[in-house]
Formats: structure tokens, C-alpha cells, sequence
């Protein structure tokens, strides 16, 4: 896994990242009112659950392989448009994971996380 110093820091800001990201769907969620806003606090509050879950079997994953981690959370925005926060952060773990999680079962973690934020999407879409 992340063997080097290099690896390790772009693993922690990687995890740092997807914390933030929670707690970005977290400000939309309180902030999302009108036509199906119950759906989408729903929908929302299930994504957190999962992703809270998910999140920290993946930091555990990789404090065992890897010892701590100096992991930073980078400040969290509430995005005016919040489909496309979402489509872009699901691009960013889908760029990033291969390089920085080379096990299995790590793949594995990341792809429920990924699972997640794609039916968080479908949801909320279908509420447009």
C-alpha cells in the first residue's frame, strides 16, 4: 500500500478529502428546501450513514497496513450546485484509488463508497 512518504501524505489528504466531502453532503442537506426536499434529506442522511461507516473502515484499513496517518481536513464547502459537487468528487475517487490502494479489500471499501455516492445521484436526479 502507501509505502513511501510521499504515498502515505497523498493516501491521508486522499481520506481527509472524503471526510470533507461528508460533511459537504451534511451542509447541503440542511440547506436543500422546496419539491422533494424530504426525499433528498433522506437520501442524504442515508449517503452520510453509509459514507461515516465506510470512511472509517477505510482510515482503520490503512492505519493497520500503514501505521497513523497525519490526515488534514481541508475545508468543506456547501456547493450551489450540488449534483455536480457530487459527480465531480465521485470522479476524483475513481481517478485516485488505484494509485493509492492497491489491496483488495481496500478496492473493495472504495467501492461501496463509490456505490454510495452513485445512488445518492440516481436519487436525487430523479427528483429534478
Amino acid at each position: 500500500m502507501a509505502n513511501t512518504k510521499q504515498n502515505k501524505t497523498a493516501v491521508a489528504a486522499f481520506l481527509g478529502e472524503l471526510i470533507s466531502f461528508r460533511s459537504s453532503l451534511k451542509l447541503i442537506h440542511w440547506s436543500i428546501t422546496g419539491k422533494g426536499s424530504y426525499e433528498a434529506h433522506i437520501s442524504l442522511d442515508q449517503a452520510i450513514g453509509s459514507l461515516v461507516d465506510i470512511t472509517d473502515r477505510l482510515v482503520e484499513t490503512t492505519f493497520a497496513l500503514d501505521g497513523t496517518l497525519d490526515i488534514v481536513i481541508p475545508e468543506t464547502i456547501k456547493p450551489k450546485n450540488y449534483i455536480k459537487h457530487i459527480e465531480v468528487f465521485y470522479k476524483n475517487v475513481e481517478d485516485k484509488r488505484k494509485d493509492l490502494f492497491s489491496e483488495s479489500f481496500s478496492q473493495s471499501i472504495i467501492d461501496e463508497a463509490q456505490e454510495t455516492i452513485q445512488q445518492l445521484l440516481f436519487r436525487l436526479k430523479r427528483l429534478e
